[in-house]
C-alpha cells in the first residue's frame, strides 16, 4: 500500500492540474463567502433596515444547504456528479448576485438561499467527483488541499470584506464573488474527467420521502438555531426545532450513527462530534478574550486566525500518513478536547491571554487532522454509486452536530450570561463531544456491509 501512495501523482501534477486549481479554487470562493456574511451583515442589516429579519440572513441559508444536501447526494449518485456540480455552482453565482443587488433585506434572504441551496449542491458533488476522478492513493491529499483552501479566507477575509464593506460597499463582496467564481469554475471545467458512459438510473418515487425528511430536518435545524439565543417565544421554536430533529435527523443517517455503530455510521458520527464541539468552542473564544482580558475585536480574531492555520498543518499531517487512520482520528479528536480546555482557563484570573492562543492552535490542529480523513473514509466504505448518498450523510450529520452544540452552549450563555461558571459548563460539555470523538474513534475499522443505509 504505502508503494502505492508513494507512486501516486501529485495533487497538482500535470493532469490533474487544471481540475485541482478549479476545485480548490471555487472551495476558497464558497469559504470566502461563508466568512464574510458573518462580518458583513451587521452593516446590511443596517442599510437594508432588516434587523428583524437579521436571524434568517443565517438559518435561512443554513436550511437551503441541508435541503440541498440530500438531493444533491441521490441526485450524483443517479446521474453522476457533473448535473449537481454545474447546478450548485449557478445557483451559488445566482444567489450571489441576487444578494448583491438586493434592494431591500428580503430579496437579500432570497439571494443567501440560493446560496445554500448552490453550495450544498456543489458539496456533496464534490465528493462524488473526487471519487471518481482521482485514484483512491490521492485521496488523503485532494481532502487536504480542500482543507487547505479554507486557510487564507480565514486569515484575511474578515478583514478584506471590512475593509471593501467601509470603504466602497458591501455588495462588492458579494459580486465580486459571483464574478470570480466564472473563471475558476471554467477552469475546473477543462480538467473535468469524461463521463463514463454507464446509464444512470432516474431519482425515482423513493427518494420522495428521504427529500421530506430532509426538508424536515432543515426547518428543525432552522428552528433550533432561530430560537435558542431568545426568550420567550424562541424557546418555544427552539424545543420544536429539536423535537422535529430528533425525528428527521436518523431518517438521513446511516443506521446506527446515534450509536457509533462500526463501520460507516461511526464515521459520520465522529465528523458530528468533531464539528459540534470545534465550532460550537469557536464561537466562545473571541468572546472570552474581549471579555475577560479585554482585548479589541481585532487581537482576539488571531486566535480563530491561528487556528485556522493549525487547521491546514493538520491536513498536511494526516495526508503524509494515510495508513495511521485510528491513530490520527482519535490523536485528533484528543487535540481539540485539550485545546477547548485550554481555553477554559481564561476564567482563572491569573491565566495569560496566549494559553487561549495557545489552546486554540492545538485545536485547530486536531480538527485538521480529523476532517480529512474522514472524507477519505466515506469514500472507502461506500459501494460504488453510493458515494452521494453516504457523504451527503456526513454533511448534515456535520451541520447537524454543529447547530445543536451551538444552540445547547448558545441557550446556557444567553440565559445566565458571560460568568465563570457558564464558559466552564458549556466548554466542558464541548470537550464531553470531542472525548467520545476519541473514544470511538477506531470503531469505522469494519467494513461496509449492504443495508447499513436506510431508504
Amino acid at each position: 500500500m504505502s508503494s502505492v501512495m508513494t507512486a501516486a501523482p501529485a495533487v497538482f501534477s500535470q493532469r490533474y492540474r487544471a481540475l485541482s486549481v478549479g476545485i480548490v479554487a471555487l472551495v476558497m470562493l464558497v469559504a470566502f463567502e461563508y466568512l464574510a456574511v458573518a462580518t458583513a451583515m451587521p452593516l446590511i442589516g443596517r442599510e437594508l433596515n432588516g434587523y428583524h429579519l437579521y436571524g434568517l440572513a443565517f438559518s435561512g441559508g443554513m436550511a437551503a444547504n441541508i435541503i440541498a444536501t440530500v438531493v444533491g447526494g441521490r441526485w450524483s449518485d443517479a446521474r453522476g456528479p457533473f448535473p449537481a456540480l454545474w447546478t450548485g455552482v449557478a445557483g451559488f453565482v445566482a444567489g450571489l448576485a441576487v444578494s448583491g443587488f438586493a434592494p431591500v433585506m428580503e430579496v437579500f434572504l432570497v439571494g443567501r438561499f440560493l446560496q445554500g441551496l448552490g453550495g450544498g449542491l456543489f458539496n456533496v458533488a464534490l465528493y462524488v467527483l473526487v471519487a471518481q476522478a482521482y485514484p483512491s492513493a490521492m485521496h488523503p491529499r485532494v481532502f487536504s488541499a480542500l482543507a487547505a483552501a479554507w486557510v487564507l479566507p480565514s486569515v484575511v477575509g474578515p478583514a478584506v470584506t471590512g475593509f471593501v464593506a467601509e470603504t466602497w460597499n458591501w455588495r462588492l463582496i458579494f459580486l465580486g464573488v459571483a464574478v470570480l467564481s466564472v473563471p475558476a469554475a471554467l477552469i475546473m471545467w477543462r480538467g473535468l474527467p469524461a463521463t463514463d458512459g454507464q446509464p444512470r438510473e432516474a431519482m425515482g418515487r423513493a427518494f420522495l420521502p428521504r427529500f421530506a425528511w430532509g426538508v424536515c430536518a432543515a426547518i428543525g435545524a432552522a428552528l433550533l438555531q432561530y430560537g435558542s439565543g431568545a426568550a420567550g417565544a424562541g424557546i418555544v421554536l427552539a424545543v420544536a426545532g429539536a423535537a422535529v430533529l430528533a425525528v428527521a435527523l436518523p431518517k438521513l443517517l446511516p443506521k446506527g450513527t446515534l450509536r457509533a455503530a462500526r463501520g460507516l455510521p461511526t464515521v459520520v458520527a465522529l465528523r458530528g462530534l468533531a464539528a459540534g464541539s470545534f465550532f460550537a468552542a469557536e464561537v466562545f473564544v473571541p468572546l472570552m478574550l474581549v471579555q475577560e482580558r479585554h482585548l479589541n475585536t481585532a487581537e482576539a480574531g488571531l486566535a480563530l486566525t491561528g487556528g485556522a492555520l493549525a487547521w491546514s498543518l493538520g491536513s498536511w499531517i494526516q495526508g503524509r500518513r494515510p495508513h495511521a487512520r485510528a491513530l490520527t482520528i482519535r490523536l485528533g479528536a484528543t487535540l481539540i478536547a485539550v485545546g477547548i480546555c485550554a481555553t477554559a482557563l481564561i476564567v482563572i484570573p491569573a491565566t495569560p491571554a496566549v494559553v487561549v492562543f495557545a489552546g486554540w492552535v492545538v485545536a485547530g490542529l486536531g480538527i485538521g487532522m480529523v476532517f480529512p480523513t474522514l472524507s477519505v473514509l466515506v469514500l472507502e466504505l461506500s459501494a460504488p454509486g453510493e458515494e452521494g448518498r453516504n457523504s451527503a450523510s456526513l454533511s448534515i450529520g456535520e451541520s447537524v452536530f454543529s447547530v445543536v452544540a451551538v444552540a445547547i452552549t448558545g441557550a446556557v450563555f444567553a440565559a445566565y450570561g458571560g460568568r465563570p461558571w457558564v464558559y466552564v459548563t458549556c466548554l466542558g460539555l464541548l470537550v464531553v463531544m470531542a472525548g467520545t470523538a476519541t473514544l470511538v474513534g477506531g470503531r469505522f475499522e469494519h467494513r461496509r456491509e449492504a443495508g447499513t443505509m436506510e431508504v
